[in-house]
């Protein structure tokens, strides 16, 4: 999902609301549909520049306004018609959420359309941070064809997702894993009884063709960039927790099949040159032939 501000989480909710309440044929004292949108243009400008005291008081005029919209719809929801009644509170409740939650509050409210949505700290420089759901990857080691991929949602630490992760991989290999290699994050995961966990850090008793295959591991971060840029797994267009799930395995599904089609592609190639090149040496074979018998 893109990056929530507060004034596009604001604004967005006022305009939810007030559309909400039109259709439900009641009428507000005002909107605030010419005045809120600027505002929140002027603060999304304010914090470009880093003139944050400005910012910090337009922050503050544009929760009055949405306050207002959100005391107004409350005041009028017994009003509203029947079938219309468990939307409005359910909108209700998420604006008063976003007008109650302070900046480093837990478990705030990212977004509108996906409550579910969590930040992730990832700790680089370039993204510090994610906001969505959770996602395990599991690829053979050779390969590097996916065998289990899960939404983790609750932001839960790594090394409390590996058994997880490792049954869903014994349920659809029907064979369970003898080595596993794993990044820092996975240090003391609990592991099913015959399963044995590498990691960098492990460097005494290590063998050349462990530390070859733990060096491996790094190979599944080129997959997971490629299945987020061309296997649309940075974006979920899926609802809820359940939309995340199986968001997330046709992820890994599309990401095999384009492996499959690539060597296909390949082999279809080799077929081709093969089949050229024998259609030149039989031409030249026939030239030689003219050129004697003539």
């Amino acid at each position: 999902m893109p990056y929530p501000t507060d004034s596009k989480l604001l604004n967005r909710g006022r305009e939810q609301l007030v559309k909400l309440v039109a259709e439900a044929g009641m009428t507000l004292r005002q909107n605030y549909n010419r005045v809120a949108p600027k505002l929140a243009g002027k603060i999304a400008r304010y914090a470009h520049a880093r003139q944050y005291q400005r910012m910090r008081s337009h922050l503050k005029k544009l929760k009055t306004l949405v306050g207002r919209v959100w005391r107004d719809a409350s005041r009028q929801l017994s009003q509203a018609p029947e079938h219309l009644k468990p939307r409005i509170a359910d909108l209700l409740h998420k604006v008063e959420r976003l007008l109650k939650q302070q900046p480093k509050d837990s478990h705030k409210l990212y977004s509108l359309h996906a409550p579910e949505a969590e930040c992730i700290a990832k700790g680089k420089v370039r993204q510090p941070y994610e906001f969505g759901v959770k996602v395990s990857v599991a690829t053979t080691h050779r390969e590097g064809l996916v065998v289990g991929m899960c939404s983790l949602p609750g932001n839960p630490y790594d090394g409390h997702t590996l058994h997880a992760a490792l049954q869903q991989v014994e349920i659809l290999t029907q064979r369970q894993p003898k080595e596993v290699f794993v990044d820092l994050g996975y240090r003391g995961a609990t592991l099913p009884a015959g399963v044995k966990l590498y990691h960098r850090k492990l460097k005494r008793g290590i063998s050349a063709r462990l530390k070859r295959d733990i060096r491996r591991r790094s190979a599944i971060e080129p997959a997971i960039g490629h299945m987020k840029n061309d296997g649309r797994l940075r974006r979920n267009w899926l609802k809820g927790t359940e939309g995340d799930a199986f968001h997330a395995l046709l992820c890994g599904c599309g990401h095999n099949l384009r492996m499959i089609l690539r060597k296909l592609r390949l082999l279809l190639a080799l077929i081709l040159v093969r089949l050229q090149w024998q259609a030149a040496n039989n031409n030249a074979a026939t030239h030689r032939l003219t050129v004697v018998y003539s």
